[in-house]
C-alpha cells in the first residue's frame, strides 16, 4: 500500500490544478443487530457515493463469533470494503461515523456491545497514526480472523504496515469461529 497515485485514475483539485494522492483503503464493516446484512449493503452503497472514493473490491461476507461482547452476544455479519480515495484520513473517518450513525450506531454501552453498524478504517495507505481519535493501522486488526480472512480473500498478497503479511497474522491467529456465507453477497458497481 502506497500514498502513490492510482495510474488508472486522474484527480487534479478543480481549483487549484493540484494532484491529490490517492491512497488504497481497507474498510471493514460488521453488524449484529438489526438487519445485520442490509446493513453492510448499505455501508458499501455509502462508500460508493462518497464523493473522491472509488470502491474497488468487497469481500465473501462471514459470520462470526462475537469477540469480548457481552454474553448472549448475536453473531457478527462481517466483510472488507477496499477502496481508492483521495480523502484524508480524518475525512474519511468522519464519514465512517456519519455511515454509521445513519444506521442508528448506540455507542452508549462500550466498544465492544452489540451494534447495528461498525465501520472501521484498517489502513490509509501507508499512513500512521496514534491520536485519540484515528489509530492508524487499526490497533486489533492484526488479532482479528473477521478482518484478515475476508482482507486476504480480496487481497492474497495484503500486509499490515509494520506489522506484516495478513497471510502469516492470520496463521498466527487461526479461523475458529469464522463461517463464509456464500449466500449473502454483498454488490457494488465495478
Amino acid at each position: 500500500m502506497t500514498e502513490t497515485p492510482n495510474p488508472h485514475i486522474i484527480d487534479a483539485d478543480t481549483l487549484t490544478g493540484e494532484m491529490r494522492p490517492i491512497r488504497r483503503v481497507v474498510v471493514a464493516l460488521g453488524s449484529n443487530l438489526g438487519e445485520s446484512f442490509s446493513n453492510l449493503q448499505g455501508a458499501v452503497d455509502a462508500l460508493a457515493d462518497t464523493p473522491d472514493v472509488w470502491v474497488t473490491g468487497v469481500s465473501p461476507v462471514y459470520e462470526t463469533e462475537p469477540i469480548d461482547c457481552p454474553p448472549d452476544s448475536p453473531k457478527f455479519l462481517n466483510a472488507i470494503v477496499l477502496i481508492d480515495t483521495t480523502l484524508a484520513a480524518n475525512r474519511l473517518l468522519d464519514r465512517a461515523l456519519a455511515i454509521e450513525d445513519a444506521y442508528d450506531r448506540d455507542r452508549s454501552h462500550g466498544i465492544n456491545a452489540p451494534r447495528t453498524l461498525d465501520v472501521d478504517l484498517i489502513v490509509v495507505g501507508d499512513r500512521r497514526s496514534d491520536t485519540d481519535a484515528l489509530k492508524l493501522p487499526h490497533p486489533q486488526a492484526h488479532e482479528r480472523a473477521f478482518v484478515l480472512q475476508p482482507w486476504l480473500d480480496l487481497e492474497p498478497d495484503a500486509q499490515i504496515p509494520d506489522l506484516g503479511a495478513v497471510s502469516v497474522l492470520l496463521d498466527k491467529v487461526g479461523t475458529e469461529g469464522l463461517a463464509r456465507r456464500d449466500d449473502l453477497v454483498l454488490e457494488y458497481d465495478e
